[in-house]
């Protein structure tokens, strides 16, 4: 019984009615191809070749177990390299496969470029043992996790760093995104701050959501602030998103804010020099991830620091395991943040 059916190259599915092609290509029968394609015990080794050769010929993909990965390729999907968070994860997953003796395929998503899932296609066609992906479309509330079920019944281990989505039969690697904010706020409002805006991306996305309610519950907690609304800014995560953000708040009574991203606060900090305020005398800002070169800006950046090299090593660990056969569990680890104190920081202005 042919309980499985295996894609065609073309697009196209082997169905029962191509059983009969491929028996006359190999020079057996018809039950003996059943046998080989749904991987059922009884087969000579030299057999099973025929078959998986005569599928090759007619140009059938061959089912995931029987897919050459001589060469130990793994596929790593980031968003960009703009944001030099994304660059400093590349590295440290593409350092710690090699070590292991494994072919880092690195996949770089571009707006209106190449989306993940052609990316994906790419890679299977390259026979990729696995797939890794950093803040993709999992993190990504409006896209359907259907994409990683269909890869996980082919067999593919992958595994996905930053945005949890349950359902999803694979290993997350996330920051706690909510011990985050509780790190920067507390640190923020020691230094007597209490106009604290948050400046973020869009809440579609899982650590957005979570930043927003790590930031509300913590303003709740510390303050005793419940209406928020006008503090909290989404935006983009670059350097004009946090610039707009900024503005928006400190119009809005704000001493501090609490950005997204390093490169939000970058931005922060060039539009509060830009409206005459002294960074940090006049206004405070925290940035998130503590990138490359974040200690040497002007000022250094007070910044939430991402564990990236442990996180990027469990992410390789658990795909290799997976890869071994090795039982992974399942469901999301979660690894807790830095608060890195620089000098974009200071007490509150007296003026309020």
């Amino acid at each position: 019984m042919l309980a499985r059916r295996w894609p065609h190259p073309g697009g196209t599915r082997l169905s029962a009615t191509r059983l009969a092609d491929i028996a006359v290509a190999a020079g057996v029968s018809e039950a003996t191809v059943s046998r080989v394609i749904n991987n059922k015990p009884g087969v000579a080794e030299s057999t099973r070749q025929q078959v998986l050769t005569a599928l090759d010929v007619l140009g059938y993909e061959r089912p995931s177990q029987f897919r050459t990965k001589a060469v130990s390729l793994i596929g790593l999907i980031v968003p960009e390299l703009v944001n030099p968070i994304f660059p400093a994860f590349a590295q440290t997953i593409e350092s710690h496969l090699v070590r292991f003796g494994f072919t880092p395929v690195l996949c770089t998503q571009t707006p209106a470029g190449v989306h993940e899932d052609d990316y994906v296609r790419m890679l299977l066609d390259h026979g990729v043992a696995g797939i890794i992906y950093v803040s993709g479309s999992h993190a990504d509330t409006t896209e359907s996790t259907d994409r990683y079920d269909r890869l996980r019944e082919l067999g593919l281990p992958i595994v996905l760093i930053n945005g949890y989505r349950e359902g999803v039969d694979a290993a997350f690697i996330s920051n706690d995104d909510v011990a985050s904010m509780d790190l920067a706020l507390h640190h923020l409002v020691q230094l007597g701050h209490r106009r604290i805006g948050l400046a973020v991306g869009s809440e579609r996305f899982v650590p957005v959501v979570r930043k927003v309610q790590g930031y509300r519950d913590a303003m709740r907690r510390m303050l005793g602030e419940d209406d928020l609304d006008d503090l909290v800014e989404t935006t983009m995560f670059t350097l004009e998103g946090g610039a707009s953000a900024a503005g928006r708040l400190i119009e809005r009574g704000a001493t501090a804010a609490v950005c997204g991203s390093d490169l939000m606060a970058l931005g922060a900090i060039r539009e509060a020099r830009s409206r005459g305020l002294r960074v940090p005398e006049d206004f405070s800002v925290v940035g998130y991830d503590d990138s490359l070169l974040i200690a040497f800006t002007d000022p250094p950046l007070t910044t939430v620091r991402q564990s990236v090299q442990s996180m990027g090593e469990a992410a390789v660990r658990a795909l290799l395991d997976e890869i071994a056969g090795e039982a992974t569990p399942r469901g999301e680890f979660v690894f807790a943040p830095e608060l890195v104190v620089r000098r974009s920081t200071a007490a509150a202005p007296t003026r309020n």
